[in-house]
């Protein structure tokens, strides 16, 4: 069976949807400290890094399992952002994100017996429409706490689909992982049927 290593609602909803027979198995991680390793590299190879390490940590707890690890990071010019850390921290996000083209890197990795079998990152872009600071205040209000585990600040199937004018790219990307590479690779390791 495939562990999740992952506490996310919306990757445990995709999966569910897709017909997916998984069990949880949050992976801890040193997020921050993967990242700040990674200062000078691309946000496609921070995402996946952070990906497989998460793979990594559970697979070494699961022997013989096979471990979907997943991670998404947004960028806006040379400023990556990582999930907030308060409610004001989410306010400040979203202020800078007004008017922003945003770039959101969605990675996942398999791995099997502490070793990364799989691995798959996509792209896909967002563009901010202008909000308000009314606007931004009645989000928060309606959105926080549910927001505060999502880079982006958002839930693109709640609420946080009224931040943007026009999207580009996988709907499952935006979502938070690459479903459609995940389920071919599951399928080449026969975790579903081809």
């Amino acid at each position: 069976m495939l562990v999740l290593a992952s506490q996310s609602q919306s990757r445990r909803a995709m999966l569910d949807a897709a017909g997916v027979a998984f069990e949880c198995a949050p992976a801890h991680v040193d997020e921050r400290g993967i990242e700040a390793a990674l200062t000078a590299a691309a946000p496609a190879e921070v995402a996946l890094a952070l990906a497989e390490a998460k793979a990594l940590a559970v697979s070494r707890q699961r022997p013989g399992a096979l471990v979907l690890g997943s991670d998404s990071l947004v960028q806006i010019g040379s400023r990556r952002f990582d999930k907030p850390a308060s409610r004001d921290d989410a306010a400040a996000h979203l202020r800078f994100f007004s008017g922003q083209a945003m770039e959101l890197h969605s990675a996942a990795a398999l791995a099997r017996d502490g070793e990364v079998v799989w691995r798959h990152g996509e792209v896909a872009w967002l563009q901010v429409r202008p909000l308000s600071p009314e606007f931004i205040d009645g989000y928060l209000a309606r959105e926080w706490p549910a927001v505060a585990g999502c880079v982006g600040v958002f839930r693109i199937e709640a609420l946080g689909v009224q931040l943007f004018e026009k999207i580009e790219g996988s709907h499952f990307t935006v979502l938070g992982m690459p479903l459609l590479a995940v389920l071919g690779a599951l399928r080449e390791f026969g975790e579903m049927a081809a």
